[in-house]
Parts: structure tokens; C-alpha cells; sequence
């Protein structure tokens, strides 16, 4: 059915600059897809990947380009053929999803199989800095109850990160986030301090394309996969040296793949995560319903941008929800 297409950029600048291992954000920008049909709206919002090189401005040009293509109408799953994992087909299939839902005047939610939705319990991250500063960053998420810790790599100061936090928090469950930032020689000095502080999940340790790395490390805490898979295929692929996958929809291209990952995950008795490459709640709203199915959420990302959307999801008690104002059948772009 024939839409009109919509594209655009947004900023997106951050509250504060946000180090993990090897950058420094200050800016998350975006592509924005807007889909009409009369009456109906479908949008999307995509920041894509940044250490593939999936930028706004790359996104914005291959939409662009299959423009004709797009505004003569296609399904999610000729989508999936159509354009490779990222963030343009991320942006491109949330906007068909909202269509699909304002088409069919029900939420987004139900058409993913679902038969309601619930607050879900949220990760709060707290930036890699000096000790004491993470543990009062960390402190100041007065209504946290789980809290992600962005690491660098250096087991001695990331130790001490953990501690600090520890002993600032004592309550909350702890993730860490290593962003890459471990290999084989330096991640067994890591592990004693990370169940010392009672860490219950370490991210993506090791570097993309070195998941052999982690041949022959016991894993005394389950291990997630981030960077190390983007999509289904890679999913098959290289699941072997993690308990859980870190499902990200620039990552993977959209809510639909998102969907068949964290099935074929359980299937291969995997945990699953949804996470987020910061964003607004336009962006959170897709990975909401997936997270439906997840065993660990980390949906934070419009808590650090200088101001959101609205309407927008909600953080309440630890939790986020997202209505269907934000993203669905009663949504108003």
C-alpha cells in the first residue's frame, strides 16, 4: 500500500558528556522515519551503531535512496531482504510497525503476540569516571534498583569502580558493561573483584571478532554478548562463549528481527537483555515490547539527552512503561 515518507535528523545532544571504554559522547543523534498513510502515521528512531560506522548521516542517505522503493509500500518481511542489519532498517521497520498498529487500531504491543504489557524493571548506567564519582553518580539514582557500570578495561580502577559503587549501594543488582575493553591476559584479574562486589552480569568483555578469547575463562558470572552479535545470523554464529544476548534494535535492524532473536536465544538457552544506543522515548518504545520477553532490561537512554519527547516513557520505582501516547494506535506525531 503507498505511503509518503518523511526523513530527518535530530541532535540529540546529551545533559552530560558519557565515557565507556575508548569514547566520549556529548551528542547521540538520530534518523527519524515518519511513514503517513491519510490518517495513519508509522515513525521510527535510530541512532545506529557507532563502531560500524552506522551513522545518521549514512542511515539518512540509504533511505533516501530507496525512496521510490519505500513509498510504494512493503511489508516488514521484504524489509528484512531488503536492507542489512542497522539503523536504517531499525528506524524504517519500527515506523512500519506503528503504521501496521494505527492500520489495525490496536497497540503495537498486541501485534507482537503480547496480551498486555507491564512495567519492566530497568538498568540505570552510570558513565566509567574516577571510583568516587561513579559511586555518587551511581547513589544519585535515588529509585534504582539495578545499576550498570561502564568500564575500561584496567582491572586494578575497575575493581575500585566496583567496590566504590558497592559500597555507596548496597542494595541494588549490578551490571557491568566492559564495552570491549578485556582480552585473555587481563580478564581473570577482573573476575574476583566483580563477585567481591556482587556483580551479576558482565557485557561484552572481550573485543568483537575476538570471542575465542574467552576460550578456557571460567564464566563464575554469566557473560553477555553486545558488540560480539548484531543480528540472528550472528546469533548462531557465536553464542558459544555467552549466557546472554544483549539484543539492541540498531544492532539488529528493527523490532522484527529483534523478536526472532530473542526466541531463537531461548531456544538455544541463552538469557536475554534488550538494550539501547541511547535515544528518545521514541526509540525506547520498540524495545519496550521486546523487553517484554527479557530477562534484563536496560532501556535508560532518555534519562542522559538534554530533553526528550513528548509524551515520553515513564521511570518510576526502578521501572519504565510506555503507553500506547508514545508509540501505537493512540500516538499523535
Amino acid at each position: 500500500m503507498p505511503v509518503e515518507l518523511e526523513l530527518h535528523n535530530v541532535p540529540l545532544p546529551l545533559s552530560a558528556p558519557f565515557r565507556i571504554a575508548g569514547h566520549v559522547f556529548e551528542a547521540m543523534p538520530a534518523t527519524v522515519v515518519t511513514l503517513r498513510d491519510g490518517p495513519y502515521t508509522g515513525r521510527g528512531e535510530a541512532a545506529g551503531v557507532y563502531y560500524n560506522d552506522d551513522h545518521p548521516g549514512a542511515m539518512l542517505a540509504t533511505l533516501e535512496a530507496l525512496r521510490p522503493r519505500i513509498e510504494a509500500g512493503l511489508d516488514r518481511a521484504t524489509l528484512r531482504t531488503l536492507l542489512p542489519a542497522g539503523g536504517a532498517r531499525n528506524a524504517l521497520d519500527c515506523a512500519l510497525w506503528e503504521l501496521e498498529a494505527q492500520r489495525a487500531g490496536v497497540p503495537v504491543w498486541k501485534l507482537a503476540g503480547l496480551e498486555g504489557v507491564r512495567p519492566l524493571l530497568t538498568t540505570f548506567t552510570v558513565g566509567a569516571d574516577d571510583p568516587d564519582v561513579m559511586a555518587g553518580h551511581a547513589a544519585a539514582y535515588a529509585q534504582a534498583r539495578a545499576l550498570k557500570l561502564k568500564l575500561t578495561g584496567d582491572p586494578a580502577l575497575d575493581a575500585a569502580r566496583v567496590h566504590a559503587v558497592r559500597a555507596r549501594c548496597p542494595a541494588p543488582w549490578i551490571g557491568v558493561d566492559a564495552n570491549q575493553g578485556y582480552d585473555a591476559a587481563t580478564l581473570p584479574a577482573l573476575l574476583p573483584a566483580l563477585l567481591e562486589a556482587r556483580v551479576s552480569l558482565l557485557e561484552q568483555p572481550c573485543a568483537r571478532g575476538r570471542e575465542d578469547t574467552l576460550d578456557g575463562i571460567e564464566r563464575p558470572l554469566p557473560f553477555a554478548a553486545d558488540e560480539s552479535i548484531l543480528d540472528l545470523a550472528e546469533l548462531e554464529t557465536r553464542h558459544r562463549n555467552f549466557d546472554v544476548v544483549n539484543i539492541k534494535l540498531d544492532k539488529c535492524g528493527g523490532l522484527t528481527e529483534g523478536l526472532l532473536m530473542a526466541a531463537r536465544a531461548r531456544a538455544l538457552g541463552k538469557r536475554v537483555m534488550v538494550g539501547n544506543m541511547c535515544g528518545t522515548s521514541l526509540a525506547m518504545a520498540p524495545a519496550f515490547v521486546l523487553g517484554q520477553y527479557c530477562d534484563v532490561v536496560d532501556l535508560d537512554g532518555p534519562i542522559f539527552l538534554a530533553a526528550d519527547r513528548t509524551p515520553a516513557v515513564r521511570y518510576a520505582d526502578g521501572h519504565i512503561f510506555c503507553d500506547d501516547t508514545v508509540w501505537g494506535p493512540e500516538a499523535m506525531p
